[in-house]
Formats: C-alpha cells, structure tokens, sequence
C-alpha cells in the first residue's frame, strides 16, 4: 500500500513539474510577444506623431495657398 502511494506520488509529481516547466515555456513565449508588441506600439506611436506633424504642415501651407488666392481674387475684382 504504502509503495503504491509512493509511486502513485512521484507520478504527480513528474506531472507538476512537467506542468510547471510547460507554463515557463509559455510565459518566456508571452513575455516576448509583449515586448515585441510594445516595440510595435511605441513605433506606431511615433510614426502617428509623424504623420500628425505632416498633416499640420500641409494644412498650414494649403491655407496660406487659399489665403493668397483669395486676396489675389479680390485685389483683382
């Protein structure tokens, strides 16, 4: 009785550790794929900061493009 316990106990516990080192292979795995996606976002981040820059020169410079227009129109009318 007390050897079948024993056994049966060390099969759990080969179990736990198989578990157990099964988990720390998954958690390694995570731990990259986060990292890599946070890389991801702080580069998604700058180049929305980027483009958002772009954006505002070119808004900038096509109003000043319909300001002189719209003076030339009326220096002419």
């Amino acid at each position: 009785m007390l050897e079948a316990s024993l056994s049966q106990l060390e099969k759990l516990v080969s179990d736990l550790v198989q578990q157990n080192q099964t988990l720390l292979d998954t958690n390694e795995q995570l731990a990259l794929e986060l990292k890599q996606a946070k890389d991801d976002n702080d580069s998604l981040q700058l180049s929305l900061l980027e483009q958002e820059e772009k954006q505002g020169t070119t808004a900038a410079r096509i109003q000043a493009l319909v300001d002189r227009a719209t003076g030339a129109s009326a220096v002419s009318a």
